[in-house]
């Protein structure tokens, strides 16, 4: 009887190289998952990923500064004249002519609607970054009544919109949403 005769049944040789590739498979797997896993962020990141900020004592006219992701964030909540203001500008002065606003769609205008956070135009939330080299702008200050940063001199009006100046673009606006009258959920 040949080999071409026989039926092929499992042997012990058929076995040993199955269990050594599955033990393979497994050895790599063991190995390569602290690797990959190393790369996921850390809990303590995690954990700062999203933050709730009580802005029940913010008066009209004023703006707290919280820390998210470890840079500032201004939140600010305007006067109808400083609303009045960033309305009347017109989007051929501006520098940056979009709006920077993660809660929209990418290519979004810089009107004021575009960058304040509700529909009345009260609250204005923006990174407090210097597009240009990362300063902290001074708030209430520059020549449009927003922010300015004095390292280099970029200013920004009442929207957050660079308006002169060697910075780039508009202060970005974080994913952030109301959760209630009292409480802001950045991220």
């Amino acid at each position: 009887m040949s080999h071409a005769d026989e039926s092929h049944e499992g042997t012990r040789r058929d076995f040993l190289y199955y269990a050594a590739g599955g033990a393979g498979v497994v050895a790599t797997g063991a190995a390569v998952w602290p690797l990959v896993n190393q790369m996921n962020p850390s809990a303590d990141v995690r954990a700062l990923s999203s933050i709730r900020v009580d802005i029940s004592g913010v008066e009209p006219g004023t703006q707290i500064t919280v820390k998210w992701l470890g840079k500032p964030v201004f939140i600010r909540r305007r006067t109808d004249e400083e609303i009045a203001e960033a309305n009347g500008v017109d989007m051929s002065e501006l520098i940056d002519p979009d709006a920077r606003n993660a809660n929209l769609p990418d290519g979004s205008d810089a009107t004021n609607a575009n960058r304040a956070l509700d529909e009345t135009g009260e609250w204005l939330v923006q990174m407090g970054v210097c597009t240009h080299l990362g300063c902290v702008p001074l708030g209430d200050a520059g020549d449009f009544g927003g922010w300015f940063c004095p390292c280099h001199g970029s200013h920004y009006d009442t929207a957050g919109r660079i308006r002169k100046g060697p910075a780039p673009e508009n202060l970005p606006v974080p994913p952030a949403a109301f959760d209630g009258e009292d409480t802001l959920v950045l991220g």
